[in-house]
């Protein structure tokens, strides 16, 4: 599979990486064995690059019971913030933060983390900067390679700009284009910011004749307005290789990172980016208009 260099981290990673939210929040009756039989099928076709967090279930447990001992495989990156176990504190302070991070490593089996990321916390959290300051003295005691921050609109911007982090992990897609037009991307890239793009797929939302989840109801009715245009000329006839397409035809994105907890599921995702998705330029003009045109007031999702 085609890897790149994650920014200035100068980490090796696949264009195409494992999130690992779905994985984590399943309820099948064997959570261990399908993580085995999904992580494991991915690192055997090449996916080198993990991403979770402690709030996406027993996502981070399922690491550590299923591919610690592959550690040399894979990039792992997580996320720290909020209140997660059986901890009794606040969000966003030092002592949750120290908490969590300590936990990830337990959970997961490790003795360091490649990337942690700050979770979606808001602009006043990062103003006043005890959370950055934590994450550097994880960086320095070893714990921690790089920083990250993951979010999206203002608050990213804020990442950005701040110069303290490695990497920004946002939301990106064809129904969601917000941090393109507003060159939060372009500025990220010019900074050396290693770019991870979350919802590449836009949660399966185009030309799906209902909204695959309740989580997905707000990409689906852009999806809907976007595609009352008629057909996308040029543009892939299966729809998840068309919002594939549309993530990587642009150079700022570094990887894509996209969840699930079936393996079929997982290798056809592989399988599109091994064979590199391509989109004709006048279909990705097409869709940027039609972004441009409808969604003047549409947010990046959180």
């Amino acid at each position: 599979m085609q890897t790149t260099q994650l920014g200035r981290t100068g980490l090796q990673i696949t264009r195409l990486g494992a999130g690992l939210a779905e994985i984590g929040l399943s309820q099948t009756e064997d959570p261990v064995a399908r993580a085995g039989q999904v992580l494991g099928a991915a690192l055997d076709a090449g996916i080198n690059f993990l991403d979770t967090a402690p709030c996406y279930g027993i996502s981070e447990e399922l690491i550590g019971k299923t591919v610690a001992h592959r550690r040399d495989d894979y990039v792992l990156a997580t996320k720290c913030g909020h209140v997660v176990g059986d901890w009794q504190g606040e969000e966003w302070t030092r002592a949750t933060l120290e908490h969590s991070i300590d936990r990830s490593l337990r959970l997961m089996q490790t003795d360091h983390i490649d990337l942690l990321q700050l979770h979606s916390c808001a602009v006043d959290t990062l103003e006043k900067g005890e959370v950055i300051d934590v994450l550097q003295q994880a960086r320095d005691a070893g714990k921690v390679r790089f920083l990250g921050y993951s979010g999206d609109n203002a608050a990213a911007r804020w990442a950005v700009d701040s110069g303290h982090f490695d990497t920004l992990q946002t939301s990106f897609n064809l129904v969601d284009q917000r941090a393109l037009t507003t060159g939060l991307l372009a500025t990220a890239k010019a900074k050396g910011m290693g770019i991870i793009v979350k919802r590449p797929i836009a949660n399966g939302a185009w030309g799906a004749t209902q909204a695959p989840s309740p989580y997905s109801a707000e990409y689906f009715r852009r999806a809907e307005a976007m595609r009352a245009d008629g057909q996308v000329s040029g543009a892939p006839i299966d729809r998840i290789l068309l919002a594939m397409a549309f993530t990587f035809a642009h150079p700022e994105v570094d990887t894509a990172i996209v969840g699930t907890q079936n393996t079929a599921h997982m290798l056809s995702n592989i399988d599109m980016i091994v064979r590199r998705p391509h989109i004709d330029p006048w279909a990705l003009e097409d869709l940027h208009g039609r972004f441009a045109a409808r969604g003047k007031d549409w947010t990046q999702q959180i």
